[in-house]
């Protein structure tokens, strides 16, 4: 590549916004060339507007970046989204309205049906959604978005098993870390001691989001999987790391050590290689009794793979096992970066012209 391709991150001074900025500040296809943030923010170094939540100190080169207001005026090419739900819906939508390609974090637009929900190694056919969504709300621009944090943790093993068995239906229990909530996340004396057995809205995401990341492309529409699932979603006294328990029920009967061995000779499509914050490997099956587990498995691949373990047989279904991402890493920034690289790979997002060549 040339020249690096300049993107912006809305919301930057977020907790999402903040790990958009650990990711791209050294991306090799990307440069950060613009911020926004809230009216207390805007119009102020990033440094000193910013509450840094991850170790050190905000990167210099970022930290002395002015703040702007979230408007469709950035000297950017593509945007990156950490926008909280409520203004992401508007706030989206007029940037791609604009003509910016939108790689959103947020949820308002997961299930769209012009609008890919996109994980490159489980369903990278879908960008071909897009010219449908232009078409269909007179959008320059677009919106793709990534699945949610809880969904992202257990759905590439479910659609390993789904592609090789057929999944007839699945049951979901999820224990989601505290970081999941945003900052200054859950009240420490509700979550201290004690395990929240709600999340709003989280349930109806872990059962939806799944059957159009397993669907079709076909003929301008996703086609939905057609598996049921059931998901309780529960918050616990975790920072970092989706945890899901997953029992589901095949269509073709698999035992547990071909779903073992499924696991562990798995590759992603291979555009998905070619990704430079792809990691190697990117689904990894830990045979111990004991694994995986939140403090030893979130970081695994640069907090980008999959870790999948303790697949047994259902007394009630066929099979279950264990999986855990980092959830605000693949389930959410991290994830929207792999995103964009797909799409430059695929043609969505252009590649600036270099000077030589231009020359």
């Amino acid at each position: 590549m040339g020249n690096k391709i300049p993107v912006g991150i809305l919301a930057a001074t977020g907790a999402v916004g903040q790990r958009f900025v650990q990711h791209l500040v050294d991306h090799p296809w990307f440069e950060i060339t613009a911020l926004t943030g809230s009216v207390r923010t805007a119009g102020r170094p990033y440094g000193e507007g910013v509450n840094w939540l991850l170790e050190g100190d905000p990167p210099q080169s970022i930290a002395d970046m002015i703040v702007q207001p979230t408007e469709p005026d950035l000297d950017a090419q593509v945007l990156f989204s950490a926008l909280p739900t409520a203004q992401a819906r508007e706030m989206e939508a007029q940037f791609a309205v604009a003509g910016y390609p939108v790689l959103t974090n947020a949820s308002p637009y997961r299930m769209d049906p012009y609008v890919p929900l996109l994980i490159p190694e489980v369903n990278a056919d879908h960008s071909d959604l897009i010219p449908y969504q232009q078409e269909a709300y007179g959008w320059s621009g677009y919106i793709v978005a990534n699945a949610n944090c809880s969904t992202t943790s257990i759905v590439l093993p479910m659609k390993v098993l789904h592609e090789a068995y057929g999944l007839e239906s699945a049951v979901v229990v999820t224990m989601q870390a505290i970081s999941g909530a945003g900052y200054p996340g859950v009240a420490s004396l509700d979550i201290m001691d004690n395990i929240v057995p709600h999340i709003g809205g989280e349930d109806g995401k872990l059962e939806s989001e799944p059957r159009k990341l397993c669907g079709r492309f076909t003929d301008g529409r996703i086609d939905m999987a057609d598996f049921v699932v059931s998901a309780q979603a529960n918050r616990v006294p975790v920072i970092d790391g989706h945890l899901g328990s997953v029992s589901v029920k095949l269509r073709e009967k698999a035992t547990v050590e071909q779903a073992i061995a499924l696991f562990d000779n798995w590759q992603p499509p291979e555009i998905c290689l070619e990704l430079p914050s792809m990691p190697e490997p990117v689904l990894i099956y830990r045979p111990e009794e004991n694994r995986p587990q939140p403090r030893l498995d979130r970081d695994a691949g640069n907090g980008l793979a999959w870790t999948v373990g303790k697949v047994r047989e259902c007394p009630v279904n066929d099979l279950r096992f264990l999986s855990i991402t980092h959830n605000t890493l693949r389930g959410a920034a991290s994830g929207s970066v792999l995103n964009a690289e797909l799409l430059v790979l695929q043609g969505f997002i252009q590649e600036p012209v270099s000077i030589e060549l231009a020359a």
